[in-house]
This record gives structure tokens, C-alpha cells and sequence, in this order.
């Protein structure tokens, strides 16, 4: 597939009306790697300059940028800002190993990361001076970069006719999908994956209508869901995270389509912290929940998700305050005893029992081991 680094499709997805992927090359200068800093969403419009390895660590840990796919291409761009740094009589081997085991230590869950960080040491390990390495790194990434993006794009054109079925049973009625946290194109590069066949759906014709899970304590359901539909012209309500079991037993939801961070070989998802009760809750409501996800989010190693799926543990801070908008700035407001303790796990799993399908750049999956391991073929 032939890609321009710094092409932004015309179909991608748009801020005020224009096009932007969540990560590019500084069109002037390639030795930067330019983000949008979604810490500032949706009150600011940022863009930040990645030009050190430990920019992009920030990036990641800090939460600049966020998602299971995002995460990966940033950690490749990442190696390759490692490698500009350093000089041809260094200790390549090391360094770049050093490089590997830094970025790979920001986020445990998503398994994204390790992937990207291993395509780049599987990529640059035979050839042999540093200025071949820096090229290949360089290419890797922007070739990751544009796997993402064609994806996502699968995802949506495998998950359309889900969405389509009901809308054709619902004789054209507006089909109600209860999404949470950001899947979106935030969380990715373009189109998101289960924000990909919404997207699709709604240039297409078909009425949909998205609950918003606001997805506490980061609000990325309403503050980076929200922002996107907003812009794309979709219909949406943002509700409180424990409202969507109430929805389906009203009725109100025809289907549920989430992301995720790693999923096992054998179907179990681990996703956004609120995930799995909003599969329970679905199951007992005999409503479709589908996961969308490209295939480097799946652990083809792992066979036992809940058990062997890490889950990052999150600063408590993030519990302890809510942010929001006032007098023009981002504000941070305390909203408990300063002294009451917190926990702060970042995600849960969502046992392969409780999914209706994977949606795959590859297809519609059942969530069985032998059903995903021909993923992988």
C-alpha cells in the first residue's frame, strides 16, 4: 500500500471541519513527531512536539495520547526519536534494548505497545550502522502508522452491516448504541474501531443514535466520544456510567460496541475500567456486545485473559478530582475527604462468555480460541 507520511485523507475524520490523524511527521521537519494533546480536549485544540524519546514516554504515561492502537504508533515513533539520538560508536544493541525496555514500561495492559516496540527491534536488528537503523525505525513507524489507519477503515466496513441488520429490522428507525469509554479516532489514528462502523453507518444513511458512557475518572466517554460525534454531526447523549443498565432493560439500546486494550487468544477483553459490568448487563438483556479491535490488540501468547491480562493501577489523584472548564482553563476540583484512600485500576476483563463477536480488520469473530488463533494465519 503506497502512503504519504503527511497525507491526511479526505475521508478521515475532521476538527472544525478539518482533516487530522492524532499523530503525524512535522511536515518540515522529520525529526519531529507531532500529536494532538488530547489531555486539553474537548475545551482546547493543542498540538505537541514529540522530539526525544522521552517526549513520547510522557506522551504515553501521561496520557497526551491515549488508545490501544495510538499508544503502539507512538511507541514506534518513539524508538525511532531514540535512535536519532544517539552516535554511531555507541552501543546500538544495548541502547536501542534500553530504548525497548523504557517505553515498554509506561502502560502494562495495552498490548499494542510491545507489539510496535518489537516490530521496530525485529525491523532495525540486521542492519548494520546506526543511519540504516534511524531510516528503517523511521519507515516501520509510518508503515504502522498506515496499517492502523487501513484497519480501523476493515473494521468499520466488517461492523456496518451489524448496525445495518438491526436498522432493517427496526424498518429504518434510529438504532441505539451504548459505546464506553473512547474508542474513537482519538484513541487510534483515524476512524477508531468502535467508533469505525458508526461512522460508516451515519454516511451511509442510517440513523443511529450513541449513549455515551461519560467513563469516570478520566471522562474520556464525555469529553473525547462526545467531542467526536459532536464534530462528525452524530446524534449522542452522555450518560452516567451507571445508567446503562437501566437503558437496556427500557430498552433503549439495541447494541453495545466497545474497544479494547488487549484481548486473549482465548476471547477474554480487557478494556476501560466499567467495561465488564456493561457486559453483564447486556447479557442479562439478550443485547449484542461486540469488541472492535485491529489485530494487534490480541495476545496470541495469552490463553487465560483474566488471569494473566496486567492491570495498570492509576494514580489516585485522578479519582480524588474531576476536571473541567471554568473562567477559561482547565480546573481541578476535589470531590471527596482529602483523606478517604482510593484505588484506581485502570481496566477490567470481560470473560470471552459475554461477547457476542470480535469485529476484526480481517472479519466477525466468535470469541473461541480456534476462532481467533485463524486471525493470525
Amino acid at each position: 500500500m503506497i502512503f504519504s507520511y503527511f497525507y491526511r485523507k479526505s475521508d478521515s475524520m475532521k476538527i472544525n471541519g478539518q482533516h487530522y490523524h492524532t499523530i503525524w511527521v512535522k511536515e518540515t521537519d522529520p525529526n519531529i513527531i507531532q500529536i494532538i494533546d488530547q489531555r486539553q480536549l474537548p475545551f482546547e485544540f493543542k498540538i505537541q512536539d514529540l522530539k526525544t524519546i522521552n517526549d513520547a514516554y510522557n506522551a504515553i504515561k501521561e496520557m497526551w495520547v491515549r488508545g490501544a492502537p495510538l499508544i503502539g504508533v507512538t511507541a514506534a515513533y518513539g524508538m525511532y526519536l531514540g535512535l536519532l539520538s544517539l552516535k554511531e560508536n555507541a552501543n546500538l544493541k544495548n541502547q536501542i534494548s534500553d530504548f525497548a525496555k523504557y517505553l515498554e514500561s509506561t502502560r502494562p495492559t495495552a498490548v499494542n505497545l510491545k507489539f510496535a516496540i518489537d516490530l521496530i527491534l525485529e525491523k532495525t536488528e540486521h542492519s548494520e550502522t546506526l543511519e540504516q537503523k534511524i531510516k528503517i525505525a523511521f519507515e516501520t513507524a509510518n508503515q504502522l502508522k498506515a496499517d492502523e489507519i487501513e484497519n480501523c477503515r476493515l473494521i468499520g466496513e466488517y461492523g456496518f452491516p451489524l448496525i445495518e441488520k438491526i436498522s432493517k429490522a427496526k424498518k429504518g428507525e434510529t438504532v441505539n448504541i451504548l459505546t464506553h469509554c473512547n474508542a474513537g479516532w482519538l484513541a487510534c489514528v483515524d476512524y477508531g474501531t468502535a467508533t469505525a462502523p458508526l461512522y460508516l453507518a451515519h454516511k451511509k444513511g442510517i440513523k443511529i443514535h450513541v449513549w455515551v458512557d461519560e467513563t469516570r475518572p478520566r471522562n474520556q466517554g464525555a469529553r473525547l466520544t462526545a467531542f467526536e460525534l459532536e464534530q462528525e454531526g452524530i446524534a449522542h447523549t452522555v450518560i452516567a456510567d451507571n445508567t446503562g443498565g437501566l437503558l437496556m432493560q427500557k430498552g433503549m439500546v439495541d447494541m453495545v460496541i466497545v474497544g479494547s486494550d488487549r484481548t486473549s487468544a482465548n476471547g477474554d477483553v480487557a478494556n476501560k475500567i466499567g467495561t465488564y459490568l456493561k457486559a453483564l448487563a447486556a447479557n442479562d438483556n439478550n443485547i449484542p456486545f461486540y469488541v472492535a479491535l485491529p489485530l494487534s490488540t490480541i495476545d496470541f501468547n495469552m490463553n487465560d485473559g483474566i488471569n494473566q491480562i496486567p492491570i495498570e493501577q492509576r494514580n489516585s489523584e485522578e479519582v480524588k478530582y474531576v476536571e473541567g472548564w471554568n473562567n477559561n482553563k482547565i480546573t481541578k476540583v476535589r470531590i471527596m475527604p482529602e483523606n478517604s484512600t482510593v484505588v484506581n485500576y485502570g481496566f477490567d476483563i470481560t470473560p470471552a462468555k459475554y461477547v457476542t463477536a470480535l469485529i476484526t480488520e480481517k472479519g466477525v469473530c466468535k470469541t473461541n480460541n480456534e476462532e481467533i488463533m485463524k486471525l493470525n494465519k
